[in-house]
Order: C-alpha cells, then sequence, then structure tokens
C-alpha cells in the first residue's frame, strides 16, 4: 500500500499504486501515475508531480531491475516520465521529458523540457542537459539554481496550499 507524507497533496485523480512512498509537504496532480507494481518508488519532502507525470520501474528479477528515487525539493514536470531513475534532490525535470532505467540526475540539474536521458547515464550535477538524446549544454551557478529549481519548488508548495484550504 502506498505510504503518503503529512501534509502531501494529492489530486483526485493522481493514482499511487503498490510500493510507493511519498515524504511531506509533496503534491502528487492530476492525472499524475506512480506505479510501483513491481519495484519501489520512493519521493521525497517538498516534492511536485506535475500534471500526467508518470513514474514506473524495472521489476525486482528482471535481469537489470531499476527503482524510481526521487529526491526533495524535485520538481517533475507536466506529462515527464521517470522510469527506474535516481533524482537527487534540487532538480527541475522539464515538461515532457523522460529519464530511464538506472540513469542518474545529481543535485541542481535540469533536465529540459522533452529530453531524453538514457538508461544508465550518469549526468553532471548543476548543470542543464537538452536534447534527444539529452547533452549537457551549460552549467548552473547558486543564483539560477534559486531562481529556476528552488523556486519551483516552493511554488508548487503554495499551489497545493490552494487545494488544501478547499478541503
Amino acid at each position: 500500500m502506498p505510504q503518503v507524507g503529512e501534509n502531501t497533496f494529492l489530486a483526485e485523480t493522481a493514482v499511487l499504486l503498490g510500493d510507493v512512498t511519498i515524504g511531506r509537504d509533496c503534491s502528487i496532480w492530476y492525472g499524475a501515475v506512480l506505479r510501483g507494481d513491481v519495484n519501489k518508488i520512493v519521493v521525497g519532502d517538498r516534492t511536485n508531480i506535475q500534471d500526467g507525470a508518470v513514474l514506473h520501474t524495472l521489476y525486482d528479477k528482471s535481469p537489470k531491475p531499476s527503482q524510481t528515487i526521487i529526491g526533495s525539493d524535485v520538481s517533475i514536470g507536466h506529462n515527464a516520465t521517470i522510469h527506474g531513475a535516481r533524482i537527487d534532490d534540487g532538480v527541475l525535470i522539464g515538461m515532457g521529458a523522460t529519464v530511464l532505467d538506472n540513469a542518474h540526475v545529481p543535485s541542481g540539474c535540469i533536465i529540459a523540457a522533452n529530453a531524453l536521458v538514457l538508461s544508465n547515464a550518469e549526468l553532471e550535477p548543476n548543470s542543464v542537459y537538452a536534447g534527444v538524446p539529452a547533452k549537457k549544454v551549460k552549467e548552473i551557478t547558486p543564483e539560477q539554481s534559486e531562481q529556476i529549481v528552488k523556486r519551483t519548488a516552493r511554488d508548487y508548495m503554495l499551489y497545493a496550499s490552494w487545494y488544501s484550504e478547499e478541503e
């Protein structure tokens, strides 16, 4: 059964199935699917998974199993797909981006909209990745991280509070 932390907003059309653990102060938006039916999905605190995003894994008994591990203060954009990847703290995954099995996205990264991070990719921290397949296009300064990555995570905490007030 999924476990959901305190003060987390779950939209009524979000689907959490199987071995899914969500931290505190998160938001899982409309049409998002977190399907931990064949392996586990773990989401840290203050993370938002936006409308239409899909999180899944590879079966634990497959030749190369994968788990989806998402850190804290992460924003996963509309219609993004995270399949068995590890996303560290303070990351922004753009709309429509795909991150595949056993890829590692370290802290401070931005994955551009519609980018494709291939299986087993090891990205560099504090960098922007774009394209198909995703390639590093630039580094991110601490100021850019504050303005883009951290602001987006904070904004979604605010948005979630609007819906929680309605209940």
